[in-house]
């Protein structure tokens, strides 16, 4: 195994990546997710990984583990339950599996230290939030990296359709309040004036367009934009 993260910084980059993976899993690849749950096999763990990735496997051999385990069994309750409430149940459990390896890295930090790595996980919305919908997303212009400047490319502050992208700028300040809670619907990354963001018309959840691979000219030419989970949706 690779060197353990050790400062608070190392810690939380370790937490958001296995965070998104396991984000990814339970969303946009939920039916990759499902199909590898299947109830006939041993017991199941659901695994994210430092690289973002997300995996199904059995759980470690070695007793203790090396490392804090997921939850155990994931698969069993799959065709038990309804559908929402199982991925609800694993994304609780997910939760409490991030929180125990972050703590696990944090043993040897002090009491400052643990603090602080907790508020700035705290930052971001649970799992079960993103996966429920429990965090409520609010709108906010897109952004083009590296302009102060917003686009919002399908609507404005307040829901309505605009026919002008571009925000008159004095009310940038009055904002940033609000895009403080706002957080990508694929990786559950919260607003960066750097990035560039796209709003669905249909759910009217945020995202980062390189987490959709939308890029602000090709926003330019969509009238009517429909993210993934939406475009799922509609083929189902």
């Amino acid at each position: 195994m690779a060197s353990s993260p050790r400062t608070v910084e190392e810690i939380f980059k370790d937490y958001n990546a296995r965070r998104s993976a396991l984000v990814r899993a339970l969303t946009y690849d939920v039916d990759d997710f499902y199909s590898q749950c299947d109830p006939d096999k041993e017991n199941l763990c659901l695994y994210g990984h430092p690289n973002e990735a997300w995996e199904v496997a059995l759980p470690a051999e070695e007793v203790p583990p090396e490392l804090p385990e997921p939850a155990l069994g994931v698969n069993f309750a799959r065709d038990g339950m309804n559908r929402k409430d199982w991925l609800s149940l694993v994304a609780v459990h997910s939760d409490c599996w991030l929180l125990s390896l972050a703590f696990y890295f944090g043993a040897r930090l002090n009491r400052n230290e643990r603090k602080r790595l907790f508020s700035i996980i705290n930052e971001l919305p649970t799992v079960f939030e993103v996966v429920t919908g429990r965090k409520p997303v609010k709108e906010k212009p897109t952004v083009e990296s590296g302009s102060k400047s917003r686009n919002s490319t399908k609507r404005s502050i307040d829901g309505q359709p605009r026919s002008n992208p571009k925000l008159a700028d004095n009310s940038y300040e009055g904002d940033e309040e609000e895009q403080s809670d706002t957080f990508c619907g694929s990786c559950g990354g919260g607003y960066n004036s750097d990035e560039f963001w796209i709003g669905c018309d249909n759910c009217e959840r945020w995202y980062h367009g390189k987490c959709v691979k939308i890029t602000p000219a090709k926003a330019e030419t969509i009238k009517f934009y429909n993210c993934p989970s939406c475009q799922k949706k509609v083929r189902q």
